[in-house]
This record gives structure tokens, C-alpha cells and sequence, in this order.
């Protein structure tokens, strides 16, 4: 039967516990393990790949979509801002990637002063008005990205059936693949300072370019990382050509930065989102002539590894129930006496003891709010004092 002894604020306190895990997701999940050559599931038609009538972006699964186990993985999308020289009404599906660029800027970035949508900015540096968007699953990031944790591999390379070259197969300009990274690329990441406040959806950081120590962009900003809301933002400006100040070129129609948007072979026929008749499409032009499903096909081919670590945040309440020496040595339960005598003593001068197997918290209006189970009954007696501690997680 119960004994009541109230909790004072000395006896609570609460802390905050960070669990992680790591999330790792190679390219060919994303493009190429659900994918059979020459059958109606290869490239880009994979079973686990969704895509959907409305045509605005396409979700990737880590097994058949229609299958019951599958699991969401991510969203993957691509939109520019009005201010963009795609914006155009000449421009495929125009209004849907201006719309896709305002929702995730309007989401992610915010409103200015004037009440006008602002647009996805590297701070301190350039603006980034055409972009592709993933967004990844609360499956997978829980609370949110940990910080400095980041890694995601492309092949930024010409060849649209080999986008991942190295070593002396990368020329100058496509060095692949090419690493992003919230940790700025190299081991002087501090996680309590290399990450800005100012956006509506929590915290963020520059994703930067890590590839060879001679490459010209090595460090250089491409992108940003929500953390919380687990949205990668990639610069499409990545895939543009070097010029001769090793500036990527957003100017030039006609680089030579190739993927195929449609053409012959096995997982190149993109018949349905033709474009005309060259069977080969540069990223910069393809940007406002392809469709978003066509864009989204291109950048999943050249993903080669994700990763990263998740963050769940474990809030607890920690109760010390302290028990002094001349408290609980009875029992008002009926069966702690027999004939009116303790049945733990066997003579009148033992010491009385009794057993503690559970403790119960109560809130102000006397309700029983939680109960802690002891292992085994715990021995007390004048002689011993005891502190038991009861933790809710939340």
C-alpha cells in the first residue's frame, strides 16, 4: 500500500540525449539495382523509382514502390526562381518549376520585408536560382541531419553512361566524382559555429566541394543543408562548364557538359521526354527544355553515395525519490502484519524492515501519472538511506 512524500524542484531535473545513426545509400539503389537493361524497367522506369501525373518530382524507394516492405526514401525535384533567365514562357513546364522553387524558398528561406518570397542565397556569396531539391525522409533523418555528418557523391563527368571518371580519366573541368559536404571539406568543422539560424526551418549550412587537392573547386560553395528539415539544396550551376577563371560558365548555351535525354541503347531511351533531335542535351540546356521528371532521371544517374547520420533527440525527466533513514521502514499494507505483530521481526527489539517494489508519481490533484517497477524488492531499514531514480523519456 502506498506511502506519499512529496518531490520538491530539488529532486527533478531534466536532460537532453543526441542518439545517431548512420545512413548510408549507394547510387545504384537510387539508379540501377531495380533497373533491367532492354526490358520495361530499366533506366529511368525502375520499379522503385514513383513518379506521378502532376509531374512535379518523384520519389525514390529502397524496394519496389508497390511492394509492402519498400520504404521512402527521399523526394527529388528541380525548379528556378522568377528571376532566372529560364523563367519563360517557352520554357517546359514552367509554372510548376517556378511554383517548385518558391514553395521550397518560401518553406526554407522565408519572406522579406516586403512580404516577397526571397531566394536561396550561399551567405556571403551568390544567389542560386535554378536548383535541384532532395528531400529526405522522416524515416530516415528522425529529428534532423547531424551536423558535419553530410556526404553526397556525384559524377559531375560528360559522358552520360559513365558519369563517374577519376584519375586520369577526369579532365580538368569534370573531375569526378565530386563530394559535397556540410564540413566545409576539410577536419576544422566545428558543429557549435559552422551553421547559420536565420531560416524558418531551423538551421542550415553551405554544402562545399571536397574532390582532388589540385582541383580549382576544391571548397568551393555548390549547395545548402537543412537540418531539420532534412532538404539538400544543389546548385545546378554545378554542372555547368569551368571557364577560363575556373568560374562555372552560366552563360554559354552550348557547352559541352552532355547527359542524354533521349537516344538508343539499353537505360538511355527517354523517347517520351524528347526534346528534338539531338540525342544529347547539356545540364544548362536541358534545365529550362526538359521536363522535371527528365531533369530529376539526370541527377539520379549521377548519385553515387549518399550518407549521413540522424539525429533523435531524447528528452527525459529525472525524478530522485529519496528515501531517509526513518522513512518507509513500515508498511500500511494488511499483509506486512500478522496478529498484530510485524511479520519481518521476530522478536519485540529487531529493527523493522520492509520491502520497496515500486514507486508511483503522482501529479498536484493526487492521480497516478507513472509507475516504476524495481527489479526485485529492495531491503530497507533505519540503518540505510536510499535513492531510487526514476527517468521518463519523451
Amino acid at each position: 500500500m502506498a506511502t506519499f512524500k512529496a518531490l520538491t524542484s530539488n529532486d527533478i531535473t531534466t536532460t537532453r540525449t543526441l542518439l545517431h545513426e548512420a545512413i548510408p545509400m549507394t547510387g545504384t539503389l537510387v539508379s540501377g539495382t531495380y533497373g533491367v537493361a532492354d526490358t520495361s524497367t530499366a533506366y529511368p522506369n525502375e520499379e522503385n523509382i514513383k513518379n506521378y501525373s502532376h509531374g512535379m518530382f518523384q520519389s525514390v524507394f529502397d524496394y519496389p514502390h508497390l511492394s509492402s516492405s519498400a520504404n521512402h526514401i527521399f523526394d527529388i525535384t528541380m525548379g528556378y526562381a522568377t528571376s532566372s533567365e529560364f523563367a519563360s514562357d517557352n520554357s517546359t513546364q514552367n509554372t510548376k518549376k517556378i511554383n517548385m522553387y518558391n514553395q521550397m524558398a518560401q518553406v526554407l528561406v522565408g519572406h522579406d520585408h516586403t512580404g516577397s518570397i526571397k531566394e536561396f542565397q550561399i551567405p556571403g556569396g551568390n544567389v542560386i536560382k535554378e536548383a535541384f531539391f532532395i528531400n529526405f525522409s522522416r524515416l530516415l533523418t528522425k529529428d534532423e541531419i547531424k551536423k558535419g555528418s553530410f556526404s553526397l557523391q556525384l559524377g559531375t563527368a560528360s559522358a552520360f553512361t559513365a558519369p563517374f571518371v577519376s584519375g586520369d580519366d577526369a579532365d580538368s573541368e569534370h573531375t569526378s566524382p565530386r563530394t559535397l559536404a556540410d564540413s566545409g571539406g576539410d577536419d576544422s568543422y566545428d558543429a557549435s559555429t559552422s551553421f547559420y539560424t536565420d531560416s524558418p526551418a531551423g538551421e542550415y549550412a553551405v554544402l562545399t566541394q571536397s574532390v582532388n587537392p589540385i582541383d580549382p573547386e576544391e571548397g568551393q560553395p555548390c549547395g545548402l543543408l537543412y537540418y531539420q528539415a532534412g532538404i539538400a539544396v544543389i546548385s545546378a550551376s554545378l554542372f555547368y562548364p569551368l571557364d577560363a577563371s575556373n568560374v562555372r560558365d552560366d552563360t554559354d548555351h552550348d557547352d559541352d557538359d552532355y547527359i542524354v535525354i533521349s537516344g538508343s541503347g539499353p537505360g538511355t531511351d527517354l523517347a517520351d521526354e524528347d526534346i528534338g533531335t539531338d540525342s544529347q542535351l547539356s545540364f544548362r540546356a536541358m534545365i529550362p527544355s526538359a521536363s522535371i521528371s527528365a531533369s530529376c532521371h539526370a541527377l539520379r544517374r549521377r548519385l553515387q553515395n549518399i550518407s549521413f547520420n540522424n539525429t533523435t533527440e531524447l528528452n527525459s525527466t529525472i525524478h530522485y525519490c529519496r528515501i531517509g533513514h526513518n522513512d518507509y521502514n513500515y508498511s500500511s499494507n494488511p499483509t506486512y502484519l500478522s496478529a498484530s505483530k510485524i511479520r519481518v521481526k521476530n522478536t519485540h527489539s529487531d529493527t523493522p524492515v520492509s520491502y520497496i517494489t515500486t514507486i508511483g508519481l503522482y501529479g498536484p490533484d493526487n492521480e497516478l501519472l507513472a509507475v516504476a517497477k524495481l527489479s526485485e524488492p529492495l531491503k530497507k531499514t533505519p540503518e540505510s538511506e536510499l535513492t531510487l531514480r526514476v527517468r521518463l523519456d519523451y
